[in-house]
């Protein structure tokens, strides 16, 4: 049989006994990779690895992270319009995006302040996304979560 090495190089033509022996010492299995050629061709690996990524790519699926954005109650037009770019930018890379508010002292006496500035922000926010938690005080701090559109 052909033997392929762990890291795709050639091994050789080998006896089957041979690559028992070379996948055991390298810790690894030995896997029939083309059972109709001519010699059969056998590569070393890391079967239960080789199996978890065939599973993933079989999902295809991609992870979706949460990135955090802080902001502040007394944020400024521009400040917003960067935190915004920001958001932007992570919906369009299928991430979803928390928004914090964090309120120090006496802020806290007037969360309609922060409510207004996450009126603005979603405003500002154009383009397919989708609240998938409205901003809602919790403890000193608002929060908000948005998520890309599923129609993608």
């Amino acid at each position: 049989m052909r033997l392929i090495g762990e890291e795709g190089e050639q091994l050789g033509i080998v006896t089957i006994q041979e690559a028992l022996r070379i996948s055991r010492e390298k810790g690894f299995d030995l896997v029939e990779v083309a059972p109709n050629a001519a010699p059969p061709v056998c590569r070393v690996m890391d079967f239960g690895k080789y199996k978890y990524q065939m599973s993933k790519k079989q999902t295809g699926r991609k992870t979706i992270d949460v990135k955090e954005v802080k902001l502040r109650p007394q944020i400024s037009e521009h400040d917003l319009q960067l935190k915004v770019k920001n958001i932007r930018k992570f919906l369009d890379e299928g991430d979803k995006a928390k928004v914090i508010m964090y309120f120090r002292g006496r802020e806290i006496v007037r969360p309609e302040i922060g409510m207004r500035v996450f009126g603005k922000l979603t405003e500002m926010l154009t383009g397919k996304f989708t609240v998938e938690q409205h901003p809602r005080l919790e403890g000193n701090h608002i929060t908000m979560v948005v998520a890309p559109s599923s129609s993608k």
